[in-house]
């Protein structure tokens, strides 16, 4: 208690009993007292217990299994990282036991770039030892936490591999760095031979450039779309959805008038897993700019239903009350307004129905091509059924 309080003078005072255990760990945690002064940083009384020849200085806790100098360097504690490691027969590289990070993993995580640059500066450190759990490096961990210096440390050693990809999901620092929108360490990591900025990931299947327009990063797509090695039309593997997809139904509209510029982009291209193109993703977000982009391409099929639903972009909109885009769809001469979907006969009326979106229901209803009494064939409900079960 008085170590975890930092209080010297009582550390002191008990210390100086003889028959005191200053290496006994707590019931909860596991954490002996100079994990408790490694963790407050209390160089003073880390002093006084690593003057002790009764006190391993690399016990392990009992809930992670780090030892002194990993919190030490989770915390950023320079001058303990540097006791620490002043002594014999501690390992810099020595992995937790929960999650295998070692003490320069954490530091990088957490973004104590001192700390750090201790760690790198030892002749016997491993700069590229990947963590068990997600076989994380410090590397990625440094680019998808936006430790810019960190990353610069890193890249500047001919010991680690600017492109290594993890173990869980297969991303490279790049696609972390893309996805967080760190607009300088994704020009650093571009501006290496060694990294492959259309890299896929094995989880998903998504490039970089794929996240980053998710995400909205109009920087880092410009980035990459001013490069010759990028493909800017790449669908994952997992849904078959392009970067344009993804855009158009995040609502980015930026990004996608850059894509929809490139000449290599299919703005009507399905995804592989559902079969919805961009226009259906954001005809049912309701992104009116967009669906208007889109609408007034020649290449662009405005009544496209997807596969996994039948369900057209005038469905989508109209099931969740997108009264402005179902408008633009029901004046395009190629839309049916009328269209059932194959997976419960549902029209575009009775979605607005059962959702109850009063206006689109009175636009549909204004139409002489929208049959108001559409039994569906899940269970032969019309829009009126639909609309008194809700």
């Amino acid at each position: 208690m008085a170590t975890r309080g930092g209080h010297e003078g009582v550390v002191r005072i008990l210390l100086d009993l003889e028959d005191i255990n200053p290496d006994q760990a707590d019931g909860k945690y596991g954490w002996t007292p100079l994990l408790w002064a490694v963790g407050g940083g209390h160089e003073e009384v880390v002093k006084m217990f690593l003057g002790r020849e009764d006190v391993n200085p690399d016990q392990v806790d009992g809930k992670y299994g780090r030892k002194p100098l990993s919190w030490a360097a989770y915390y950023g504690r320079e001058g303990v990282v540097k006791m620490l490691l002043d002594r014999d027969g501690v390992n810099p590289n020595q992995g937790d036991g929960k999650y295998g990070r070692t003490p320069l993993l954490l530091a990088t995580r957490n973004g104590h770039e001192g700390v750090v640059r201790i760690l790198l500066d030892l002749e016997n450190i491993n700069p590229d030892q990947a963590d068990g759990k997600y076989g994380w490096t410090p590397l990625s961990w440094a680019a998808g936490g936006g430790h810019e210096e960190a990353v610069k440390m890193f890249l500047g050693r001919e010991d680690v591999n600017p492109d290594r990809a993890d173990t869980g999901s297969g991303r490279t620092p790049l696609s972390w760095a893309t996805e967080g929108g760190y607009e300088g360490i994704v020009k650093m990591l571009l501006e290496r031979e060694d990294v492959n900025p259309d890299r896929a990931d094995t989880g998903y299947g998504r490039t970089p450039l794929s996240w980053a327009t998710e995400h909205g990063h109009e920087v880092v797509v410009t980035m990459f779309l001013n490069r010759e090695d990028v493909n800017p039309d790449r669908a994952d593997t997992r849904s078959g959805r392009t970067p344009l997809s993804w855009a158009a139904e995040r609502g980015y509209e930026g990004i996608v008038k850059m894509l929809l510029r490139h000449e290599n982009v299919n703005p009507d291209h399905a995804g592989s897993g559902d079969g919805r193109t961009p226009l259906c993703w954001t005809a049912g977000a309701g992104h009116d700019a967009i669906v208007r982009m889109l609408l007034e391409r020649g290449d662009v099929n405005p009544d496209h239903a997807d596969t996994e639903y039948g369900r057209t972009p005038l469905s989508w909109a109209a099931g969740s009350g997108h009264a402005g885009v179902v408008e633009m769809l029901l004046g395009h001469k190629d839309v049916n307004p009328d269209h059932a979907d194959t997976w419960y006969g549902h029209t575009p009326l009775s979605w607005a129905a059962a959702g109850g979106h009063l206006a689109v229901v009175k636009m549909l209803l204004d139409r002489e091509d929208v049959n108001p009494d559409q039994a569906d064939t899940q269970y032969g409900w019309t829009p009126l059924w639909r609309a008194v079960e809700r």
